[in-house]
């Protein structure tokens, strides 16, 4: 059984900001976050001075729906294909 330590317990990584301030990620961070070549990063900077970084990937899927209660029940995604078919539509008629 997993002590509630265990599932909190913080993951340190050790970095050095080289030529022209590049930062080359542990692989084992990496690894961890699922980071391949070309992904794209989010870095914010905390009150407190410490850095936070996550993948664009993560940050895109943590705001998914931050705002469906403002068209409960309606899909913009669903809505916005429809138009756009409807688009093809008469352009092949037309």
């Amino acid at each position: 059984m997993a002590h509630a330590e265990d599932e909190t317990r913080l993951e340190s990584y050790s970095a050095t900001v080289g030529a022209r301030g590049r930062v080359v990620l542990p692989s084992a961070l990496r690894e961890r976050l699922g980071l391949r070549d070309g992904d794209r990063l989010v870095m914010t900077v905390q009150p407190d001075g410490s850095v936070r970084m996550t993948s664009l990937r993560e940050a895109v899927r943590s705001l998914r729906g931050m705002y469906a209660h403002l068209a409960p029940g309606r899909s913009l995604v669903d809505e916005l294909i429809e138009e756009r078919r409807e688009e093809a539509r008469r352009e092949d008629v037309g």
